[in-house]
């Protein structure tokens, strides 16, 4: 029986992602995530005995901040090498030849593929033939799998390849291709990367995305791994996920409806937490709450949300020490109509009422947006290249943001006013 890893977007020494301005994040651990879990991938393969191991892409994340990573990179493929396990490479956008300035030669068991046309190597002995190509720069926009040779007769065929298929939400449309393109060459197996979330695009022939091996951010949430094909002696494949993340990203959504009390809402909070680590192989969370229904204790928690957001982190700690930290918490909840009869029609109920129709006018939150943009450029980069970050020009985002700046004006109004 054949066997053999595919893996893909492991952005070794990945940076973080603006979790440094946040106290009590676990940065160490962060950044050594990557590391852990490409060690974890060498050592599943040793451990299954695969005859070699497959990376579609994406093995660096840009450019190196020193020979460490690289370093790191050769100490693990020697493992590999030590137990005669060969390694095959294409370079995807993030690790293309033209953003590498540091690069170290890698030890021999390494195929890493050329990019100015694809190439074919058959693996002695095993009657494999595994068809590549690598990223030539950052940004491909061609098909870049057109170009692929025909299978090799009577071999198992594989295709490595970076691309974003027909395309995925959050990545970049890089070496576009289709599903029924990558079936009619023929090939018995197709090793795709780019895209971070696990897919199997067909059956017959298998055409998988692995996603990435270790998430990074809210938006790479849930285990992470890689694939371990089995292939029999009649040439069919056999695909079984396996996970190698050391830490694990995870929205918890809470329904607060009917929820009286503010610490009963946390207590609540911290009953998903603790059902979600033991969902998680006891792996550390870095968890995202957000908070859904209709509730009483709304307009406590959005009048002083740092207030609240710490409480839920300090009781995160209490019950999980280290194996939880709350990254964010984003209260969904709507208001319950005891705190409009307690403003009335005077002043305060006159701006609830501007805030209620101005918050469902399309033409004056688009005027608010560009009001608004001015002051959005004096942000620093890294907030407004963030995909969650302000969206001035999405009336839907700017109605969401008024109804969350709503409770904290009614509560600060309220106090000046003596309302109890």
């Amino acid at each position: 029986m054949l066997k053999f890893l595919h893996a893909a977007d492991i952005h070794l020494d990945s940076a973080l992602h603006k979790l440094e301005a946040y106290e009590g994040a676990p940065l160490k651990a962060l950044r050594q995530a990557t590391r852990k879990a490409l060690g974890n991938l060498v050592t599943l393969a040793i451990s299954e005995g695969v005859d070699f191991v497959l990376i579609a892409g994406d093995l660096y994340d840009g450019e190196w901040k020193d020979y460490n990573t690289g370093l790191y990179l050769v100490s693990q493929i020697r493992r590999l090498r030590q137990a005669g396990i060969r390694v095959f490479i294409v370079a995807g956008n993030h690790d293309a030849a033209s953003r590498i300035t540091r690069s170290l030669r890698l030890p021999e068991g390494v195929k890493f593929y050329r990019s100015d046309a694809p190439e074919t190597c058959r693996i002695k002995g095993l009657d494999v033939a595994v068809h590549g190509q690598s990223f030539a720069s950052p940004a491909i926009r061609k098909d870049l799998s057109s170009r692929y040779p025909p299978p090799v007769p009577g071999y198992y065929n594989i295709g490595l390849l970076h691309t974003c298929a027909t395309g995925r939400q959050g990545h970049e449309p890089y070496a576009p291709c289709t599903i029924e393109g990558l079936a009619s060459k023929g090939y018995d197996y197709w090793a795709l990367g780019h895209v971070h979330q696990r897919e199997v695009l067909l059956d017959d022939p298998l055409i998988v995305f692995p996603g990435n091996i270790q998430g990074r951010h809210i938006r790479e949430t849930g285990s992470k791994g890689c694939m371990l094909v089995s292939v029999d002696d009649r040439g069919r494949s056999q695909v079984e996920f396996k996970s190698l993340d050391v830490i694990r990203w995870k929205r918890i959504r809470v329904d607060a409806s009917g929820v009286e009390e503010t610490y009963d809402l946390i207590d609540l909070i911290i009953d998903g937490l603790e059902k979600n680590l033991s969902e998680n192989e006891g792996l550390p969370l870095i968890a995202r709450i957000e908070i859904g229904g209709v509730s009483r204790v709304h307009e406590a928690f959005a009048s002083e949300p740092e207030r609240w957001k710490n409480e839920i982190r300090s009781a995160a700690v209490d019950s999980s020490g280290d194996q939880v930290w709350i990254e964010k918490v984003n209260l969904l909840t709507g208001t319950s109509e005891w705190i409009e009869d307690r403003t009335g029609t005077g002043p305060i109920g006159e701006l609830l009422q501007y805030l209620q129709e101005l918050r469902t006018d399309v033409d004056e939150l688009i005027s608010l947006g560009g009001t608004l943009d001015e002051l959005s450029k004096r942000l620093p980069r890294e907030f407004r290249e963030d995909p969650e970050s302000a969206a001035l020009d999405n009336p839907h985002w700017l109605g969401k943001i008024l109804e969350q700046v709503r409770p904290i004006l009614l509560h600060r109004l309220m106090k000046k006013e003596g309302v109890r």
